[in-house]
């Protein structure tokens, strides 16, 4: 299974980043998937193969989650993006029927600050 996420970078307070991570190896369907952020790998927001969501407090109202099975990938769309949110954020897949399976991204780098 790989995974290769992109779409990190600096903005400014205030702006907008559109993380990705793009999978391929294994049936995306099946996978839950999930964006983590830093060395103690922090939930900012998960989805199930069904849809339904997660977000730590921090993310809700600012962030969002998404996901396009026919591209195998997953994404996290980051709004009103402040300096606190810097962090490296990490792409988590969770096969749904052996959630022993687990894989992490590379991570990606994200810097607010003006």
């Amino acid at each position: 299974v790989q995974l290769v996420e992109s779409g990190g970078g600096s903005v400014q307070p205030g702006g907008s980043l559109r993380l990705s991570c793009a999978v391929s190896g294994t049936i995306f369907s099946i996978l839950a998937v999930g964006w983590y952020r830093g060395v103690q790998r922090e939930l900012v927001a998960s989805m199930t193969p069904t849809g339904s969501t997660n977000y730590a407090d921090s993310a809700k109202g600012r962030f969002t989650i998404s996901r396009d099975n026919g591209k195998s990938t997953v994404y996290l769309q980051m709004d009103s993006l402040k300096p606190e949110d810097t962090d490296v954020y990490y792409c988590k897949l969770v096969h749904d029927l052996f959630p022993s399976n687990i894989w992490w991204g590379q991570g990606t780098q994200v810097t607010v600050s003006s």
